[in-house]
């Protein structure tokens, strides 16, 4: 066992989320001396009365160096108090993945399990699904878990043998000792720079998923490849939506080919991949690397895509009415998901905007702007979005929606907003479900038979929302009312 997990070592859990309870479940067994902080006072009450040791943040940084661990929930950015305090204080920090890495070697719950990690700024929970479902259908005891699903820690004790596991650049950053047994980069674009504080931070900590026996990366993109470049793996793959050429898994005549782990097996038809666009055969395509990666056989990795569903707010046909197709893709929360998503799709109209997180929006409206015939831009960054199009798409007709307290400074707004304003009017509802009944009716206006109105944000929700998944639901069920 690690020295700062002995019997007696005092460790503590930043965070009383469901990572923090999944930690301190974790270390129970263990005969540590655990102590939980939160910023919610309520929350370390809620923990006291059930008698778990509890301290609040200002206590724990004033007492940091009593401390032999602290355990984090991914969330918490390294330049936060705690962080801050431990390092100067020489004490470690690792995220819930760490932990779970360190006990699963160690045999803390069996032997270890083969861990396959898929990470990238879009893409990451679809080929994680999509490889867990390849897993199944070779018979394969497998667990879905990380930033899906389950927290790994939870999982660890089940009777499985290998895990699919979707890590975030925040998990990947607070775990620098994990070494899957094959790991992918998807792609890499800005996102989270409020987080690492630059690309190039953002980019190294992705690349940890590449420190395995078998790195991927997606050779249609440049960081990526950059990256599986650089990686000291001793076999690479990459992927492609090309012809692959030697160690490469990619596309010959509608039919997805690997090229790295067998010469030129096929291993299903492009046709059955249920997720439209590009992004839906590259994502297919991670996967399959993931999956030949140990093993599973084409026939499997056939059947999995063959009946594979994709999950809510992702690419989601809500409905279709008057020839217009309406699709909840509310989990494109930056701008690399957003380009993907409009890209699969000839004539769009565009639901963004959100909270960007640092990322800028001017790449990827110029590169999609031929596909847009409207958008309509919410949210607290919607003129960042708006100032975008006027740039790279200016005939295209944009409506900004705003909430009572800007309607006011409406008036003074530089961004053009060719398409009008509509001021949201609650009406006594809540605001998510007004602001998107102004959207829904905003696009219907601007949308033609044949057009596609997307929720693609490129933006988190956490303005409005509570979440991508209550911003995809008030999105749905607006369009259910207005079209009857």
């Amino acid at each position: 066992m690690d020295e700062p997990l002995r019997s007696g070592a005092a460790v503590l859990v930043v965070g009383a989320g469901i990572t923090g309870r999944a930690v301190l479940a974790a270390l129970t067994p263990l005969g540590v001396r655990a102590t939980l902080t939160d910023d919610s006072p309520s929350a370390l009450t809620a923990f006291a009365q059930q008698g778990v040791a509890v301290i609040d943040p200002a206590g724990a940084v004033a007492t940091i160096a009593d401390v032999d661990l602290v355990v984090v929930s991914p969330g918490i950015p390294p330049t936060a108090p705690i962080p801050v305090a431990a390092a100067a204080a020489g004490v470690p920090v690792w995220g819930d993945v760490e932990l779970a890495w360190r006990l699963d070697r160690a045999g803390h719950h069996g032997p270890p399990k083969t861990w396959l990690v898929v990470t990238g700024t879009n893409g990451k929970t679809t080929t994680t699904s999509m490889l867990f479902a390849m897993l199944c259908a070779a018979g394969r005891r497998a667990a879905l878990c990380g930033n899906i699903g389950e927290p790994v820690l939870t999982v660890l004790d089940r009777p499985v043998d290998v895990l699919a596991v979707e890590l975030s650049s925040f998990q990947l950053h607070w775990a620098p000792s994990v070494r899957p047994d094959a790991g992918a980069v998807l792609n890499v674009a800005e996102d989270h720079l409020d987080w690492h504080g630059s690309l190039q931070a953002y980019a190294h900590d992705k690349a940890r998923a590449l420190t395995g026996r078998v790195a991927v990366g997606g050779l249609d993109d440049a960081i990526a490849t950059r990256l599986l470049g650089e990686s000291d793996a001793p076999t690479k793959a990459g992927f492609r939506l090309g012809e692959p050429g030697p160690g490469e898994l990619g596309v010959v005549d509608g039919r997805l080919v690997d090229n790295a782990f067998a010469p030129a097996q096929v291993l299903a038809d492009t046709a059955v991949i249920p997720v439209a666009g590009p992004v839906g055969v590259l994502d297919a395509l991670g996967a399959a690397a993931l999956a030949r990666a140990v093993d599973v056989p084409a026939g499997a990795i056939a059947e999995a895509l063959s009946t594979f569903a994709v999950g809510r707010h992702r690419a989601e046909v809500v409905a279709v009415a008057d020839g217009v197709r309406y699709v909840d893709d509310s989990k494109a929360t930056n701008p690399h998901a957003a380009q993907a998503s409009i890209s699969a799709y000839p004539r769009v109209v565009w639901v963004a905007g959100g909270l960007l997180k640092g990322a800028s929006v001017d790449e990827m409206v110029a590169a999609v702007a031929n596909r847009l015939v409207g958008a309509v831009v919410i949210g607290r960054d919607r003129v960042v979005v708006g100032e975008a199009l006027s740039r790279h798409a200016p005939d295209v007709p944009v409506v900004e929606v705003v909430t009572g307290e800007d309607s006011g400074v409406v008036e003074n707004a530089e961004t053009p907003v060719t398409g009008g304003t509509r001021v949201v009017d609650t009406g006594g509802r809540p605001l998510a479900e007004a602001v998107m009944a102004t959207v829904v009716d905003a696009a219907r206006g601007l949308a033609r038979p044949g057009d596609t109105v997307l929720l693609a944000p490129a933006g988190a929700s956490f303005d409005q929302f509570s979440g991508y998944g209550q911003r995809g639901d008030a999105f749905a069920a607006a369009v259910r009312a207005a079209i009857g």
